[in-house]
Formats: structure tokens, C-alpha cells, sequence
């Protein structure tokens, strides 16, 4: 898919283009199109142009391409239609992309988050029985309140009020919990009567190429390949077929109709008390993965002035709360920043112009719904294996050494892929670490906030 570049280049210029056609002449057509665009993104002010741009949007398109082929996977599982959530990833991650390069002119892209679709699939709908409608419904109450915080001084205060160790916890359990699911979907582990769960039969086919897919991600990704991830999806897809477990569907046609998910969520139903907890988790995760990579990507593309402080940082967090409540309405998963973003940044992206290559690229990528539908879940199961891992770097962030802070964190981070719920294990977390607090006599240390969340968790429990 890198070639789409190219379409990149062309779509992002082709307005420019048209102003200038009254010169008749092709160098100064592509004179003024190039000056539009360094006017608009302020290219030479960060250091760039537009052929570097370019190339680190689809620098940041390739790494995180992945989610085209996992995300509609995902969703199928909890009762969507694959072809539509297909569409539907790929025009909420292009339009999150718009949003971030036009408005915010931050180089970051945008998609459903990992994590939070399996929350979605595995706990909101199969665990706690409601339907995908309803669970989107919660999916937009959660990004009207981020869109809120965003817009209002309610983020600082609900920032501050986190403990730091809870929130490197979240970011942790996450990571198991989506690890758990890749090696469920690639049959790595399975369930026993004797021990719950148990190695699963790698004289099979499936199993064996699951564990060859992270395999060769890992490899890829520790030589530094760029689109690791997707090569490692595309390879096992490639495999399977030439063993014959899965059929060949073409690679390109026609995108599929959204109409089985567009505009589908049940807000009503989200209003349900037991549903506050799913609120809350969707907000927290989404909000500290934002933050997180927002501010990684600030500091590596030189967006941080000589006072420390963060150019347009709001615009950004509006860019991305908006694209939450958008993806909600096209059928999505919670919409957030990709860490990814840093590769791109790392080959010389600098502006808004690199994501809108990338929002363009995923708009691309619809015609090859084919494709997507040709990939087994057990290919993109390293995917999932993979992306865990890198996400359980955060517990490096841990406070190690006050156990009153680690104890609830260690806590959260089990208790989530245990209880396979991100919502009950972000509760659990929270009531442990009022409580630990509370009785080692360091009451002091818990936030007004971290005492009204370890209520309401106390209080949803009490009622389940």
C-alpha cells in the first residue's frame, strides 16, 4: 500500500492545483500548489515541505494499517456487519485524520483504538449482553463528555485527580486484555475443564501460523521494517491461503455499503445505570491514551516552545474527542491519536499536511474491502500479541517502591484481562486503592476525584 502515497500527494494538491490552472504552465502549477500548501500548514516555519510530509504520512499510514483488517474483525464478533465496519473504519479514521491536520495541523493519525474495540466486542456486548447499538450509544456518551473536558478546565482536574500509578495501570491491563484475545482468536490458548485454560494444538494449522505471524512482526519490527505489522497480517493471510484455509476474494472493488452500521447507535439505551461503568472506561482509556500520545508526539516533532509549552495541544484534544463522537454516529469503536504517529514524525512529519496524507490513504484503502475479508482472525492475532507487548512497556512508569500506589495498580493490571472486562477492572483498581489508602492512614492522598469514582464503583457493584 505504500504507493498510495502517491494518491496522497495528488488528492492533497489537486484543489491547490486548480487556482493555477490559468498560468498554463505545469512548473507553475505546481509552484502555486506547493505555496498553498506551505501557507496553510506553515511547512518552512516547522522545517519541512511537502515531499517529506508525504512521505511521513504514509510512513504513519503503513504502521498503523493494521486496524483496517483487526477493527472490522472485532466488530463482526459482536454482531456487525464485517463489510460495513470495514467502510466505517476507514472513513472515521480518515475524517479523525482531517480533523487533527486541518484544525489542530498536529502530524497525527487517527483510528478506532486497540483496546477499547475489544472492550467493546468481549465485554460490552458478549460479556455484559447488550447490543452493539447500545454499546456505540456509550461509545458517543463518552466522547461528548471527552469533547467536553476538551473544551473546559474538567481535563486538568480529572488528570490531577488520577493516581499516576492507576493510570500507567490502565494502559497495562489493556494491553493483557488485548493480548488475551489474540491468542483466544489464534487458538494459542484454549479453554480446559481441569485448568480453565490450557496451550492450544499447534499441530493444527491455525495456532501454528498465529504464533508464526508474531513471530515474524517481532522480527520485522526488532530490524526496524517499517509496517512491521501489516507485512506480518498480509504474510500469515498469504500462508492460509496457499494452505487453503481461506478463499480468495480479489483485492479490489467497489466499497461496500455502510448502511448496516451508519448511524445505529442507541443512546437511550445507553442511559442505563449499569452502563456507567462502560461510560467511564471508554472516557478514562481514550483520555490517558490521548494525553499520553499527544504529548510523546509533541516533543519529537518539535511542537514544544522554550517555556514547555505545547503549541495548538487543545486543538489537538478537541480534534480527537470530536472524532470519538463522529465514529460513533459511522459505527466505530472510540476513535484516538495512534502512537504510531512517532514514525512518521521520526521521518521528518511535522504538520497537519502528514495527516491528512494518512486520512487520504485510509480513504484509499476502502476500495480494498476485498481484501480485509479475506483475512483470518488467527492472522491478525500476532498483530494483537504484538500490540500488547509494546503497551506493556508503560509499567515501567510504576512507582515500585510505595506499596499504598503499587497494590492497586498491580491490582488493576491483573484484574482486567482476568475479570476479561477493561470496566471491572478499572473498578477493582479504584476501590483497592481508596481503600489501601485509606486504612495504611494516607487518606490525605486521595484526590476529591479519586474519592467520587471509588464511590460510584462501590455503589455499581452494590447494585449489579
Amino acid at each position: 500500500m505504500v504507493p498510495l502515497a502517491a494518491i496522497a500527494y495528488t488528492l492533497a494538491s489537486r484543489a491547490a492545483r486548480t487556482f493555477a490552472e490559468e498560468s498554463g504552465h505545469p512548473m507553475k502549477q505546481a509552484n502555486v500548489a506547493n505555496g498553498l500548501l506551505e501557507r496553510f500548514f506553515k511547512l518552512s516555519e516547522h522545517g519541512t515541505s511537502v515531499r517529506t510530509e508525504v512521505i511521513a504520512g504514509a510512513t504513519t499510514f503503513v504502521t498503523m494499517a493494521y486496524i483496517i483488517f483487526v477493527n472490522p474483525q472485532l466488530m463482526a464478533a459482536a454482531g456487525m456487519d464485517a463489510s460495513a465496519a470495514f467502510v466505517a473504519t476507514c472513513l472515521a479514521s480518515a475524517l479523525a485524520c482531517y480533523f487533527m491536520g486541518l484544525y489542530a495541523n498536529w502530524p497525527v493519525g487517527l483510528a478506532p483504538g486497540m483496546g477499547l474495540n475489544a472492550f467493546f466486542t468481549y465485554t460490552v456486548v458478549a460479556d455484559m449482553g447488550y447490543s452493539w447499538q447500545v454499546a456505540l450509544g456509550a461509545v458517543f456518551l463518552a466522547g461528548v463528555l471527552f469533547v467536553i473536558m476538551s473544551i473546559t478546565r474538567l481535563r486538568r482536574w480529572m488528570l490531577d485527580s488520577i493516581p499516576m500509578n492507576l493510570r500507567v495501570a490502565m494502559g497495562a491491563g489493556v494491553g493483557l486484555f488485548v493480548g488475551f484475545i489474540g491468542l483466544k482468536s489464534g487458538g494459542v490458548i484454549v479453554a480446559s475443564e481441569a485448568t480453565l485454560l490450557t496451550l492450544g494444538d499447534f499441530t493444527r494449522p491455525e495456532p501454528f501460523l498465529a504464533a508464526l505471524g508474531f513471530l515474524l512482526i517481532a522480527v520485522l519490527s526488532v530490524r526496524q521494517v517499517r509496517g512491521a505489522i501489516i507485512v506480518g497480517i498480509l504474510v500469515t493471510t498469504g500462508l492460509a491461503l496457499l494452505f487453503g484455509l481461506v478463499e480468495y476474494r480479489g483485492l479490489v472493488a467497489a466499497p461496500p455499503s455502510m448502511a448496516p452500521v451508519f448511524m445505529q447507535l442507541d443512546i437511550i439505551g445507553a442511559l442505563d445505570l449499569a452502563m456507567v461503568s462502560v461510560v467511564i472506561a471508554f472516557l478514562f482509556v481514550n483520555l490517558f491514551d490521548t494525553a499520553g500520545t499527544l504529548l510523546g508526539v509533541a516533543s519529537r516533532a518539535g511542537l514544544v516552545d522554550a517555556q514547555g509549552n505545547i503549541k495548538h495541544l487543545d486543538r489537538a484534544l478537541k480534534a480527537d474527542s470530536t472524532s470519538s463522537v463522529v465514529g460513533a454516529f459511522l459505527g466505530c469503536a472510540p476513535v484516538t491519536s495512534y502512537v504510531e504517529s512517532a514514525t512518521g514524525v521520526a521521518a521528518g512529519g511535522r504538520t497537519g499536511l502528514t495527516a491528512v496524507v494518512v486520512g487520504t490513504l485510509f480513504l484509499a484503502a476502502i476500495f480494498f474491502a476485498p481484501l480485509a475479508g479475506m483475512v483470518p482472525a488467527f492472522a491478525t492475532a500476532g498483530a494483537l500479541v504484538y500490540v500488547a507487548m509494546l503497551m506493556l512497556s508503560s509499567l515501567q512508569g510504576l512507582l515500585w517502591d510505595d506499596l499504598t500506589e503499587l497494590l492497586p495498580a498491580l491490582v488493576t493490571v491483573v484484574m482486567i484481562p482476568l475479570s476479561f472486562s477493561i470496566a471491572n477492572g478499572i473498578a477493582v483498581g479504584f476501590i483497592s486503592y481508596a481503600v489501601i489508602k485509606l486504612f495504611a492512614g494516607r487518606y490525605r492522598d486521595i484526590s476529591p476525584g479519586a474519592w467520587f469514582l471509588a464511590a460510584i464503583f462501590i455503589a455499581k457493584f452494590a447494585l449489579m
